[in-house]
């Protein structure tokens, strides 16, 4: 190894970025130079010379011993005095002063000299040491400010002190053992809907399902999408995190509604579509938003006794710059398609590219309306959530909803815009090749970057988190690895020419700690993949649900663990959104899929996941027999003889009366599984090839909830979580 890939080497480890990193087989890859190059110059440090990389390392090197003190010290709560670090070259007294949330003030001096020292750096004739400063003993948790004072050189820093877990609500924390009902919602077929799932669907499966004994109803991510360009329609590809996609709205619950704005014949061939018309959906929606925002607009905005035009109006303010920016983002990106303009923001004029801007001021002033339009919709589909969860809770589904927040955001998108400093351009987040896809994945998202983050004080994490633990008892976060480390994938490269990037971790699983308590909402982590080692146990530690699926709980000889080998901190399903159903699995249509979608990297890996895949099933059949689920004359009917498997709905009861059994404290119940259903509503490495978040389910809400099979599973899934 040259002098030159030594350097490259450490400045890339000096940024938290990965050398080498061990696959989903254990085996170490190594990162190659060019990999290490793009990932750090889109990260903002120059490496395509020696000299760039020598300068680079330098300005890193001296940046993280410049600053007097971190802009956030994230900390679990303690009985006794904690400390902050600070870094300085002076040898006098340091003077602080610590602003409690409550208000409540501390201060004080201490000499420098008398402080332990954390570590040193010798620049040219100085030296700079990191001391531990003592902070006042039993802080509570929460947001509190600190300043720092030494030789007429000042700084400020947010000190966040944590739970040492997050918040359980208090049946799961007594180890009771519930079960939860998850669909993607806009999968929902009804009766009355108009051509996707919306939130009076949510609300009547919910109920339903609160009366069966669930206690949860898991739903996909709810984001912000791109209402300018209704054919991006990934959950997991969002605008924005922070806000709802207003698509879930039922028009006709609307309080502002009158019949004539129907279209009813469009209306009627969006609900008939065998797939969601995601295009019809958003036409017939748009025309009916508008007629209800300007009758809204007439009868109440200009009222000044209106109770309805108060209440928007104290949400738009409560939404704040963060409500406004992604209201004019959207009408802008809707004004700029309608023009025949570029898709992405990044080819926007210059001025249009950056919020705040004169022209976007001008925009903004000239497009109020429309501005306006998009923050009413908000207050409408966040009320309407909220009228959907109040309705189930009180139906019986204890916990309510569990929400989904996905792991980026589209880079084209609404919060890339209102603060690109924030986003990585030159680099998407993927997955290395694993498993479930044996090219690797790049999942085309903006990766956040980390300097970025710190220097923010976390603030977008933050808002991330309080925007979707609204509304919900428990928060699912995709990808949950991302706290830790995320794979980056290079512009241009391919996904397995990626590598791993670092994040705080500490400071973000404080962060998640105390929001959970604030907003009551426990956590479960998607730790599935290529995890990092003690990852999953630390996060436990941290009380957030582990997600295991039966599919990967599997002994050293590959065979699937028994129910009580399930750890209790816990979510326990059978596969995800992206896996095969139950029904997928047992006929191998997801292998299916890959082969005549060229999934495979070779004949020899197709032909090895069909070995497989017929092992998989005598193992799961041999793990349900042993566990006392399924019957032996059921096993026969699945497996004959001299026959390919025959699929048999008997196998759902018997699998989820397993997860049943299990010690985790949560079992996830796939609707599509209850059905029967042959499709999964993703498949991992498609875009345009499958059809992604575009299948119905096979039979009606009003159906599902009246189907005494549905009653039966519920009753067998309940029983056994009882028994545990």
């Amino acid at each position: 190894m040259s002098a030159s890939d030594r350097t490259l080497q450490r400045l890339a480890q000096t940024a938290g970025v990965a050398i080498a990193y061990r696959d989903a087989w254990k085996n170490q890859r190594r990162v190659s130079p060019e990999t290490l190059r793009a990932i750090l110059g889109a990260m903002g440090f120059a490496a395509a010379s020696e000299d760039d990389i020598a300068a680079s390392l330098d300005r890193l090197e001296r940046a993280q011993w410049r600053s007097l003190l971190p802009p956030l010290v994230a900390m679990g709560a303690v009985d006794g005095p904690s400390t902050i670090p600070v870094t300085t070259d002076s040898g006098g007294r340091a003077r602080w002063r610590l602003r409690r949330e409550d208000g409540e003030q501390h201060e004080g001096a201490v000499d420098l000299d008398a402080l332990t020292v954390l570590a040193e750096r010798r620049e040219r004739a100085q030296r700079r040491r990191r001391l531990a400063l003592p902070l006042p003993p039993e802080l509570p948790p929460g947001y509190h400010r600190l300043l720092v004072s030494i030789d007429g050189d000042s700084a400020a820093a947010v000190v966040i002190v944590a739970p040492s877990r997050c918040y359980l609500p208090p049946a799961l924390a007594a180890g009771e053992r519930g079960w939860a009902l998850t669909t993607q919602l806009y999968s929902l077929r009804s009766e009355r809907n108009w051509g996707m799932g919306d939130f009076t669907d949510l609300a009547a499966l919910g109920a339903g399902a609160g009366q069966r004994g669930a206690c949860l109803l898991g739903i996909n991510p709810l984001h912000a999408l791109f209402p300018a360009e209704p054919r991006h329609i990934s959950p997991y590809s969002p605008s924005s995190r922070l806000f709802l996609n207003p698509l879930y709205i039922d028009v006709e619950a609307v309080p502002d509604f009158q019949p004539g704005m129907v279209a009813s014949d469009a209306v009627a061939a969006a609900r008939a579509s065998e797939l969601i018309d995601h295009e019809a959906v958003a036409r017939v929606k748009r025309a009916a938003f508008e007629a209800l925002y300007h009758a809204f607009a007439r009868a109440h905005l200009g009222a000044v006794d209106s109770a309805r035009g108060a209440a928007f109006r104290i949400f738009r303010d409560r939404g704040g710059r963060a409500l406004e920016a992604f209201a004019t983002f959207t009408a802008l990106h809707e004004h700029m398609i309608a023009r025949g303009g570029p898709f992405s923001w990044h080819d926007w004029p210059d001025g249009l590219r950056r919020a705040g801007s004169p022209e976007i001021v001008r925009f903004a002033t000239e497009h109020r309306d429309r501005i306006e339009l998009h923050q009413y919709l908000q207050w409408e589909a966040d009320r309407q959530l909220g009228a959907a969860v109040a309705g189930a809770v009180a139906a019986g589904l204890s916990l309510g909803l569990y929400r989904d927040l996905a792991v980026g955001v589209d880079p084209n998108g609404a919060e890339a815009w209102a603060d690109p400093s924030m986003m990585v351009s030159g680099a998407s987040v993927g997955a290395p090749p694993d498993v479930l896809n044996l090219k690797g994945q790049d999942w085309g998202l903006a990766p956040v970057n980390p300097i970025a983050l710190q220097q923010e004080a976390f603030t977008p994490f933050i808002a991330a988190l309080r925007a979707n633990m609204r509304h919900a008892g428990v928060l699912r976060l995709d990808h949950a690895m991302a706290l830790k480390q995320l794979y980056w994938v290079p512009r241009g490269a391919g996904p397995a020419e990626g590598t791993y990037v670092s994040y705080p971790f500490a400071e973000l699983r404080h962060i998640l700690a105390l929001e959970s308590h604030r907003q009551r909402c426990a956590v479960i982590g998607e730790d599935l993949g290529t995890v990092p080692e003690g990852f999953s146990e630390t996060m436990q530690q941290s009380g957030v649900l582990s997600y295991r699926l039966l599919l990967f709980e599997r002994d050293g000889a590959g065979d699937f663990l028994p129910p009580e080998a399930y750890p209790t901190f816990a979510s326990a399903a059978f596969s995800t959104h992206d896996i095969a159903t139950l029904r997928g699995f047992w006929l191998g249509r997801d292998l299916e899929w890959r082969g005549d979608l060229d999934l495979y990297p070779d004949a020899d890996a197709a032909e090895r996941d069909l070995r497989d895949r017929r092992s998989d099933r005598r193992r799961l059949i041999e793990a349900l027999l042993v566990a006392g689920t399924l019957e032996r004359a059921v096993a026969t009917r699945l497996l004959p003889r001299d026959a390919h498997s025959v699929y048999d709905p008997a196998l759902v009861e018997a699998v989820y009366r397993f997860l049943g059994r299990s010690r985790a404290l949560l079992v996830l119940v796939q609707i599509e599984d209850i059905l029967g259903e042959l499709e999964q509503p993703n498949l991992p490495g498609t875009v345009n090839e499958h059809p992604n978040w575009r299948r119905k389910l096979s039979r009606l809400v009003e159906e599902i909830l009246d189907d005494p099979e549905f009653a039966r599973l519920a009753a067998a899934v309940a029983a056994e979580r009882r028994a545990t």
